[in-house]
């Protein structure tokens, strides 16, 4: 019974490069390095030699081979013969009588491994190798200990011809297979981001050379007016160039908010009471509303509410919500815009609704896409910015939306920690 713990204790101890990749890299944008490989086998062979499987007084076994053999694979020639050194080093530390074995069969078994490394990389059939591993792991200690200890040999056969094979295999193949899996979806995935990004920006650019190209050349056009007619009214003259600095004016808009989007949001984040931001917003926005016959309503606590954000960039997407809200009432009598906050837990919530036109369902899909947007000279680049930010603060947004009957926004936000005083 004790054998078998020990032996299921070693198999972990051969799994623990998988395990430690999983944690490590589950959320980085790198796949693993060299370093990694050798600091997380090193890791494992001082754990696997430090509880070896005793079988007899003397005779220890352990994962050694099969993390050597996985660090000359994923990390390389020099990896590998930094973990040799670590045995060597390791193994005159124990002590014991079993040294001289010990290093004898570890200079057959490096050599092995190398090869065993190059045939690796160079063949299709990879598991056969991997197989072929394991069991030279199992039977080359074998010899050496029948040549050097027949009697044992003789006494423990079973255990060395069914039960440490069978281990030292499934233990390499297990390492093998999880690891590789785990490392060639990781590369898929950040392959997947990559192209997504290139997409994206192949999006913005093409959108942004569309519109962009529109204002310009209608300013072009007003400007080769006025060069042919030199007797032009003063009247039709000043209204050309008015129209000229609107169109130059809204070119200016759309740069800035293709800026706003594609650059990084800051890190420097503080408590903030979104009550009053709320309430800033609103004073800003009422005259833009009052514009476009649009009212607003604010309805949020009287004691403060208190988020863990960067003031500016969190006006900056209250002001996106709110202008839109504002804009989808513009064409309907007696628009209304409200707002309404109230906390939830360890949320706050934000409802934004309006009674503007609303969105169907493939408007909705496709809310916070890049450069997608429902009106005809939005760019769809300022929520695209806003839905960013919020994912950047854990937060998450719902809509609610039917054509004609209005549109709810709802952001929620994590609330600052209270720090106990």
């Amino acid at each position: 019974m004790a054998q078998i713990k020990d032996l299921l204790l070693q198999l972990f101890f051969a799994l623990m490069p998988f395990v430690l990749y999983s944690f490590y890299y589950r959320d980085k944008d790198t796949n693993y390095s060299r370093k990694f490989i050798l600091i997380t086998s090193m890791i494992c062979l001082f754990l696997s030699m430090t509880f070896a499987s005793s079988v007899e007084k003397g005779i220890q076994f352990d994962v050694r081979y099969v993390i050597l053999f996985f660090s000359l694979v994923f990390g390389g020639f020099r990896t590998g013969l930094l973990i040799m050194l670590e045995f060597v080093l390791y193994r005159l530390y124990l002590g014991g009588p079993g040294i001289y074995s010990a290093m004898v069969i570890l200079l057959i078994t490096f050599p092995l491994s190398v090869l065993l490394c190059k045939v690796y990389h160079r063949t299709r059939e990879k598991y056969l190798v991997i197989l072929m591993a394991g069991l030279c792991y199992s039977f080359f200690p074998l010899l050496f200990l029948y040549i050097d200890r027949p009697d044992y040999i003789l006494t423990h056969l079973a255990y060395h011809i069914l039960i440490l094979p069978v281990h030292n295999s499934v233990g390499v193949l297990l390492l093998f297979y999880l690891f590789e899996k785990s490392a060639t979806d990781k590369d898929m995935y950040l392959r997947y981001q990559q192209s997504e990004k290139i997409e994206a920006v192949g999006q913005v650019a093409a959108s942004l050379v569309h519109e962009v190209r529109n204002p310009l050349t209608t300013v072009l056009g007003f400007l080769k007016l006025i060069r042919q007619d030199e007797a032009m009214p003063a009247e039709k003259l000043h209204r050309f160039i008015d129209t000229c600095i609107d169109e130059v004016k809204r070119t200016e808009a759309i740069l800035s908010e293709y800026l706003s989007m594609s650059k990084p949001l800051t890190q420097k984040r503080e408590e903030i009471d979104l009550a009053r931001e709320l309430e800033a917003v609103v004073e800003v926005m009422t005259p833009y509303a009052t514009m476009n016959n649009v009212s607003l309503a604010l309805h949020v606590p009287s004691e403060p509410v208190r988020i863990t954000a960067n003031g500016a960039e969190m006006k900056q997407l209250l002001v996106n919500f709110v202008k839109n809200a504002v804009e989808a009432c513009s064409s309907v009598q007696k628009g209304n815009v409200s707002l309404r906050m109230h906390t939830d837990g360890p949320l706050v919530k934000v409802h934004i609704r309006d009674n503007g036109i609303g969105m169907n369902k493939e408007q909705l899909r496709r809310l916070g896409s890049i450069y997608y947007s429902t009106k005809n000279t939005g760019t769809g680049l300022g929520l695209t910015y806003s839905y960013q930010l919020i994912r950047s603060m854990n937060g998450t947004i719902s809509v609610f939306s039917q054509p004609h009957g209005g549109t709810e926004f709802t952001l929620s936000l994590p609330l600052a920690a209270i720090t106990p005083v």
